[in-house]
């Protein structure tokens, strides 16, 4: 990302190279999530800090309705991606946890799109 590039405050990053495990409510199995995005910056007190961002359009980080009216296919769809963002953002969380890292979800709002 240009931003990123640009950015003298970032030390390095990277794009979909960490890889986090987490298993799926869809089928109990463990699969492989792939954040968008590693940085490592320099915060305002000089310190080192680093990051997991995940990008999501401001749609998907929001829980579908739990009782509309009628249950689509559409509906159907998004409430099994919220689960499975649901899994994988928590186990980011407590990947970043474990190694003195930070997890973001970013939307459009974000980034200023």
């Amino acid at each position: 990302m240009v931003q990123l590039d640009r950015n003298e405050m970032v030390v390095e990053w990277g794009s979909e190279e960490i890889i986090i495990p987490y298993r799926s409510p869809l089928d109990g199995q463990v699969h492989r999530y792939f954040p968008d995005f590693y940085a490592k910056v320099i915060a305002h007190d000089g310190s080192i800090k680093e990051w997991i961002i995940e990008v999501k359009p401001k749609a998907q980080v929001k829980q579908p309705k739990t009782n509309p009216k009628r249950k689509t296919k559409a509906w159907y769809n998004a409430v099994r991606e919220w689960g499975k963002n649901q899994a994988k953002w928590e186990s980011a969380t407590a990947y970043c946890k474990k190694r003195n890292m930070e997890f973001q979800i970013m939307t459009e709002d974000h980034l200023g799109l």
